[in-house]
């Protein structure tokens, strides 16, 4: 999830855990440990645009880390406030390691995907219940170990504690509901899915995006699931067939290892793009959840020497006008 989510819920379980007198650093160590697997995002190539593709939300995420991460973050800040708070080494290294710890169990609760038991393995753990951004989850959390810092009370951390769990339940209540929907939509049309997911919209729990797979197509629509339930029909795109749309394409090439790459990260959910040639698209993620309007993507060049790696690209072009139709969605609109 975002840095702010992540730092509030990370300061949340220490303070919950301590006596008063302590909740206020607590917090602090936590915030800062909870959002600090996230250093993961710097480690990227000028030469390799889908390095960090690979990295984020790998070692730095796994439960194997997570006592690792909580000493490099003890180690780091324990040299600047120990003297002003009066720490012992030891009562630092928990309250970072109690922040870190759910920085990887919160981002597993998203859709993009997360290595929990790498190096053992490298499957992406989704549950797809909460949008990376989401206000009404945030903001409440925020508020809270604000409070329980300002006045020393560990119940409002968790109070915290509690609305986060309350929330995620709902979240995967509100999954269950967008999943029924989704196999209605695909039975509607006479297909049987070999695949079908739905994720959270941007932002929100009530929009989600049904996205199923047939043998030759991807078909995407949004439902608004649980409070007046409606169906935003959308569209369907093509599944990627590199012979038939990249004729040209060198199966040696970097480019080709490079497409390989990206269909792992996108969980083989990738297709041309429909408005550009030689664009390959995730089309898992768009701001209009009954769209293809992708988030990210791959462009190849047929030109390009053999060594040449694909170029990543990140779609934002028309992001308010997208929110705008988001919205209402999600208003009933």
């Amino acid at each position: 999830m975002d840095p702010l989510t992540q730092g509030a819920l990370g300061a949340a379980l220490p303070q919950a855990t301590r006596h008063k007198i302590q909740v206020g650093i607590a917090g602090i160590l936590g915030f800062v440990a909870g959002m600090a697997a996230d250093v993961d995002v710097f480690i990227r190539s000028e030469t390799d645009p889908l390095m960090f593709l690979e990295y984020h939300r790998q070692f730095t995420h796994s439960l194997i880390f997570i006592p690792v991460g909580g000493l490099l973050c003890a180690l780091a800040l324990y040299w600047i406030l120990r003297r002003r708070w009066q720490l012992t080494f030891a009562q630092t290294f928990l309250f970072c390691t109690l922040g870190y710890a759910t920085h990887p169990l919160l981002d597993t609760f998203t859709s993009y995907g997360t290595m929990l038991f790498w190096p053992f393995s490298t499957e992406r753990f989704s549950l797809s219940i909460i949008s990376i951004v989401d206000p009404l989850f945030t903001v409440p959390i925020l508020v809270l170990v604000i409070l329980a810092g300002l006045r020393q009370k560990p119940v409002l951390a968790r109070i915290a504690l509690a609305w986060a769990g309350i929330y995620l339940t709902l979240g995967a209540l509100q999954h269950h509901s967008a999943l029924a929907m989704g196999r209605e939509i695909a039975a509607s049309r006479g297909h049987d899915p070999i695949r079908l997911q739905v994720k959270p919209s941007f932002g929100n729990m009530l929009v989600w995006k049904s996205i199923y797979e047939t043998p030759d197509r991807f078909y995407v629509d949004a439902v608004r699931a649980g409070i007046l339930p409606r169906v935003f029909a959308g569209t369907s795109v093509p599944k990627l067939d590199r012979g038939r749309d990249l004729p040209w394409l060198d199966p040696a090439s970097q480019q080709a290892r490079d497409i390989e790459r990206f269909e792992w990260f996108s969980d083989g959910f990738v297709a041309e793009d429909p408005e550009r040639p030689n664009r390959i698209i995730d089309v898992r993620y768009s701001f209009v959840p009954n769209t293809v309007s992708a988030l990210w993507s791959i462009e190849l060049a047929p030109d390009a020497p053999p060594s040449a790696h694909a170029r990543y690209r990140t779609h934002r072009e028309h992001a308010r006008e997208s929110l705008g139709n988001l919205w209402r969605m999600v208003s009933g609109g």
